[in-house]
């Protein structure tokens, strides 16, 4: 038994005989370990280094490279444990160091608030504000959470495998697989990462080619086998590697040819398939707020300071505060038309016209009890602290995608351009694809603008002439008042233009003005652009009654000009002329009536004359005629009084039948059918005291001064009666 023992343990290896432990031979980690974990280092390290290229500036580099130095050094330190400790402390270290990646990251972009309430922040929206972000991307914490994560997991995976098991290649797959996906992720926003590829195929190939690399278990235990089991297992796997040779050889001939085809083309951007912030209708399009902040100017929205300004006029007076700028008209509603996209601290920049004058602008502001998303700003925004923003780069537009809140408090660092005003008169309108939103008139427009816009132009040569014109007939003709009702459609700025003074005509907000003077611009050759914002007098609260919009037409060589067609306060404006109103309907031509007189040619031709030439005519034509007229007549009457009848029916089914809520909105629809009869028609955006407000100004009007109803408003005043709108407008209104 001794002799066989003592054979057996002379069979073994050096070093593994029997009650012997398994130490590690000095030097060894130097030797085998050391090199390889350098290796999955640089590998996951250079992930970081590809998805940097899109990021502003290398914090993101740096906190992918401390994610892969970590991971792989825990997966070293641990070695010699058991498998099952590794991940606990493995995710002990992720926390550890994603948290103070995100500590630094808050800090680096100046985002308050608890680290815990950030982190949270982070994961929830990671994924899509990283998809959504603005290019260069701001490491901020929900920017940078996947990468640092991802990198972590990546190198624990890879030292794993790669030093516990001994599986070189295998422990590969986790670091290429993100370095692959940090490159799709950058798409085309960048350019080619040729100089990262090259450094980690040459990194893998060295990783490889270490001598004394770790050696699996299983090849320690194949060293003790009989001759002929080793032969055996040498042949086993010289097989498994001519089959893993000859599947990457068939891959290389059948995926080559497509890949190569690929080189030379434009890469994926997966940012497409992700849907950037959106907003809703009252942040679409402000312009329909105006009004309704014009009922309430002391309602505090703002509360702004100036910090600083480089330029020569003061930023505290005069200084138009942005909140939306709106490129798209479709004949109906004016919209920002934006495609947002998450944004950091520093805004990208673009080129200032060179012909205009830069002013930077510092303030901070406060927000009051203004609602929605959109973020104000002094034009063009350069740099926003203090709040999450997501930015359009096209119309300069900021949002705050969580929504506007009481208390919110940001700085933005703004680049006020002012244009110079000696280039002004011979600045000439850009054209051509690059404008053509802004130039875009959408179909259906009135022949009645078309004509007033040719008249305004005939006279005016340049560009700027042109847009001073339209801006000085608006300024000069019509009357800004504050209680107008709102809306900016086509039928809504031909009654604004031409519409008679005594039924609400030729009166307006700043809406009207604006949206004409789009309108107006884009007919002559403008390209032109409504933007909503304020109109503060200085530092302190802004009030609804600052809000006000304003038209701007683009210059070459001086970007966006504001100009201001609101006419002059106390101002009374002038009757618009003749020739520039449309012409007045023509009535219709009068039937002729047939001849009691006999024809010269009846007389000349000597014809016979009978008695019923003599009386006035055939005696069957004028029965004939006089049976058509009468049946008519009976046909128009029966007409008329089955109408009448029919909405005295609908009037009482509405108001009569049905549960409560039908009643009240037939009462409702039975007032705005009143108001549309009655020539002021209650667009769908305004709220029911506007309403109220519209109906009492037409009962007023349907009086004249002597008690009597006027002629513009009779017809509306009669169907108001006849229809039971009083006792619907009393229903509408107790149920609002």
């Amino acid at each position: 038994m001794a002799e066989r023992g003592a054979r057996r343990d002379a069979d073994l290896p050096a070093g593994r005989g029997r009650g012997v432990a398994q130490l590690p031979a000095p030097g060894s980690f130097l030797t085998s370990e050391l090199p390889l974990a350098v290796v999955l280092v640089v590998l996951v390290a250079l992930a970081g280094v590809v998805l940097g290229r899109m990021y502003a500036g290398g914090l993101l580099t740096l906190l992918v490279a401390g994610a892969a130095t970590g991971s792989v050094l825990v997966g070293v330190l641990c070695r010699r444990l058991p498998s099952w400790l590794v991940a606990p402390l493995s995710v002990l270290g992720l926390a550890a160091w994603t948290l103070w990646s995100l500590r630094l990251a808050a800090d680096r972009s100046d985002l308050p608030g608890p680290l815990m309430e950030i982190a949270g922040e982070a994961a929830r929206n990671g994924i899509p504000r990283l998809l959504t972000a603005m290019i260069p991307v701001e490491p901020t914490p929900d920017t940078i959470l996947v990468p640092v994560v991802a990198a972590w997991l990546a190198g624990l995976a890879a030292s794993e495998v790669t030093l516990r098991a001994g599986r070189v290649l295998v422990g590969y797959l986790p670091p290429v697989l993100l370095f692959a996906g940090a490159v799709y992720l950058v798409g085309p926003n960048a350019e080619p990462a040729v100089g990262p590829t090259l450094v980690f195929v040459a990194v893998a190939v060295l990783g490889l080619a270490l001598p004394g690399r770790v050696r699996p278990a299983a090849a320690d235990r194949m060293a003790g086998l009989a001759p002929k089991a080793r032969a055996a297992t040498r042949i086993r796997l010289v097989g498994a590697s001519t089959a893993g040779i000859a599947v990457v050889v068939a891959l290389a001939v059948l995926l080559g040819p497509a890949l190569t085809g690929m080189i030379g083309g434009r890469p994926v951007d997966p940012r497409r398939y992700v849907e950037p912030p959106r907003v809703d209708s009252l942040d679409e399009n402000p312009l329909i707020r105006i009004s309704g902040w014009a009922l309430h100017p002391e309602q505090q929205l703002l509360e702004v300071t100036t910090l600083s300004t480089a330029g020569a006029d003061p930023a505290g007076a005069g200084t138009r505060i942005r909140l939306a700028v709106l490129s798209d008209y479709d004949g109906v509603t004016w919209q920002v038309g934006a495609t947002y996209r998450n944004a950091g601290r520093v805004l990208p920049a673009t080129d200032t016209a060179p012909g205009s004058i830069v002013e930077t602008v510092r303030q901070e502001l406060t927000v009051a009890e203004l609602t929605g998303r959109l973020l104000p700003a002094v034009a063009t925004p350069r740099e926003v602290t203090g709040a999450r923003v997501a930015y359009d780069p096209a119309t300069g537009t900021l949002i705050h995608p969580e929504g506007l809140a009481p208390g919110l408090r940001y700085t933005v660092t703004s680049d006020r351009e002012r244009p110079e005003a000696n280039l002004l008169a011979i600045a000439d309108a850009p054209a051509g694809a690059e404008v053509a939103r802004v130039l875009r008139v959408a179909d259906g427009v009135p022949e009645s603008l078309r004509q007033l816009a040719e008249q305004l132009s005939e006279s005016a040569g340049t560009p700027y002439q042109r847009a001073a014109a339209v801006e000085q007939f608006l300024a000069e003709h019509y009357r800004l008042v504050p209680d107008a009702p709102s809306g900016h459609a086509y039928p809504n700025l031909e009654f604004f233009l031409f519409g008679p003074r005594n039924a609400g005509g030729q009166r307006g907000t700043s809406e009207q003005f604006a949206a004409a003077f789009a309108v107006l611009g884009r007919l002559v050759g403008l390209p032109t652009r409504v933007v909503v914002g304020f109109r503060p007098p200085g530092d302190g609260p802004v009030r609804a009654g600052d809000a006000y919009a304003w038209p701007e037409v683009l210059f070459d060589g001086l970007g966006w000009v504001p100009f201001d067609p609101l006419p002059q306060p106390d101002a009374e404006p002038r009757p618009v002329e003749e020739g520039l109103r449309p012409p007045p309907d023509e009535p219709p031509s009068p039937t002729p009536t047939p001849s009691t007189e006999p024809t010269a040619t009846a007389q000349a031709s000597g014809a016979p004359v009978g008695p019923a030439d003599t009386t006035g005519g055939s005696p069957s034509v004028l029965l004939v005629a006089g049976v058509a007229v009468g049946g008519g007549l009976v046909l128009a009457a029966m007409l008329l009084l089955t109408l009448l009848w029919l909405r005295r029916t609908l009037s009482r089914g509405r108001l009569e039948r049905g549960s409560p809520g039908e009643r009240v909105g037939g009462a409702w629809r039975e007032v705005t059918d009143a108001l549309r009869l009655a020539g002021q028609p209650a667009t769908g955006d305004l709220a029911a005291t506007e309403v109220a407000v519209m109906a009492r100004d037409v009962l007023v009007r349907a009086r004249g001064a002597d008690g009597e109803p006027t002629p513009v408003v009779a017809a509306g005043v009669t169907e108001l009666m006849a229809s039971h709108s009083a006792k619907a407008t009393a229903a509408c209104f107790v149920a609002v």
